[in-house]
């Protein structure tokens, strides 16, 4: 068996798998040739070779063995680790050329080639957000050190994630870009335990010039992968490599999480990425009405549409954005102009489910700021007056504004039980009859929720 062969795999795989699937798992192998049906190929990390071995191997195997050869099993060894052959080093050219980029080799997650900063429309409630990501993406220097990205579903985070790594990559090549979720983070590390290869998991991600986690918050309440990403971040500060994290809340709102990770993760720059605001909306959907107009020429819609759904969708830009394609889409099936009317029609269910509904999170924020206070003293376990009672209305406000159970809402109180839930409830309700500031404070506020 020669490389022809593992050509042939090569382009079979590349064709089945995906580009982005291929160059994290595939383009980094060397193939170091076959002896009594055990085929070698060695990769960059023990932790890249076991991922294929486990996810690819039979695959491989098949292939080789449809092309004409007898092959047993695979074996997977670490580049670098023997002195490879002249057939090896063959191989290594013909089948693996060098990458074009630094991090070719890196198992980072696929970067969406939508999520750009040239389509990142900016307003108010994601301005910082967006002129941080970009200070981070066009300095070489470290300069926020992690940046601490937050905030609702649908607000940008991801988008300003993927533009961050897209910048990087294209103007500073050298760069060793890693993005990743958490989740992955952690199934890497879970992996790297059971095929016992912590040394390579640890030179995996501490060898990056920058590191990128989404949703960072998946990892509250995992000890050991805690501890791995605690002495990552640590190793990573101290090399002066740039951190950008993502999560759905502020670091101290995030349950579970360790304290001394919280510290580190507010070292630098925490940014909130805010609830898009009417203008923001209707600049969303001016920008991709742009392209709807480019995919569907001819299709006439009416003033008014884009006001309508800037002002009834508000929860979510995602949902906002599929509103629009979907009009576009029906409008081009049944060959008629977008009005209200239409929009209305077609857009039934998405504005039912856009209706105003109140979280839990948004009630602990609206009720910290009205009493002057932290989000974290609202989840903490003080007993003071100052504190106690705010977060029996933000309980109270919690249980007749939303759906929640007793023990959910509890939960999302630093772990308290249900039972004190059914207290607060029942306080607050004495106290609207006999103190007049709180019925004041507890009607403003259910008011500024409901708007």
């Amino acid at each position: 068996m020669n490389s022809d062969v593992w050509n042939i795999v090569r382009s079979n795989l590349q064709e089945t798998i995906g580009r982005d699937a291929f160059q994290n798992w595939i383009d980094p192998l060397v193939f170091e040739g076959c002896k009594g049906g055990v085929v070698r190929l060695s990769a960059p990390t023990s932790f890249i070779g076991n991922w294929v071995s486990q996810h690819y191997g039979e695959r491989i195997r098949t292939i080789m063995c449809e092309a004409g050869t007898d092959v047993h099993r695979l074996t997977f060894g670490v580049a670098g680790m023997k002195t490879g052959n002249a057939a090896s080093k063959e191989a290594r050219t013909k089948a693996a050329p060098e990458p074009s980029q630094a991090e070719a080799d890196l198992p980072s997650s696929p970067l969406d080639s939508r999520f750009r900063f040239d389509s990142f429309v900016v307003g108010k409630p994601n301005e910082l957000a967006h002129a941080a990501a970009r200070r981070v993406s066009e300095s070489g220097e470290v300069t926020f050190n992690p940046l601490f990205l937050y905030g609702g579903v649908g607000l940008g985070k991801t988008h300003l994630m993927h533009a961050i790594a897209w910048e990087i990559r294209e103007t500073r090549p050298e760069a060793r870009v890693l993005y990743l979720s958490a989740e992955q983070f952690m199934y890497r590390f879970v992996q790297a335990l059971r095929f016992k290869d912590m040394h390579g998991f640890k030179e995996l991600f501490r060898s990056v010039d920058v590191l990128m986690v989404d949703d960072v918050q998946f990892i509250a309440g995992k000890d050991s992968t805690q501890d791995e990403f605690f002495h990552t971040f640590n190793a990573l500060i101290d090399q002066n490599k740039q951190i950008v994290i993502s999560a759905d809340r502020a670091p101290g709102e995030i349950s579970g999480l360790e304290e001394r990770i919280k510290s580190r993760l507010q070292w630098g720059l925490v940014v909130d990425l805010h609830p898009t605001d009417y203008e923001l909306r209707l600049g969303i959907l001016l920008s991709k009405l742009e392209t709807q107009r480019s995919l569907n020429p001819g299709i006439q819609i009416d003033e008014g549409v884009l006001e309508f759904l800037a002002h009834r969708i508000s929860s979510n830009v995602r949902v906002l954005e599929g509103a629009l394609t979907r009009l576009f889409a029906f409008a081009s099936l049944v060959g008629r102009e977008i009005d209200l009317d239409m929009t209305q029609e077609c857009l039934a269910d998405i504005l039912r489910a856009s209706e105003r509904k109140v979280t839990i999170e948004e009630i602990i924020r609206k009720v910290a700021d009205h009493y002057n206070l932290r989000m974290t003293d609202m989840l903490s376990p003080r007993r003071a007056r100052s504190v106690a009672r705010p977060r029996q209305v933000a309980m109270f406000l919690s249980k007749t504004l939303t759906s929640k159970s007793l023990p959910e809402i509890g939960r999302r109180f630093g772990g308290r039980d249900h039972t004190t839930v059914i207290h607060a409830v029942r306080k607050v309700e004495e106290l609207r009859v006999t103190d007049s500031q709180i019925n004041e404070d507890v009607e403003l506020l259910r008011r500024m929720l409901e708007a």
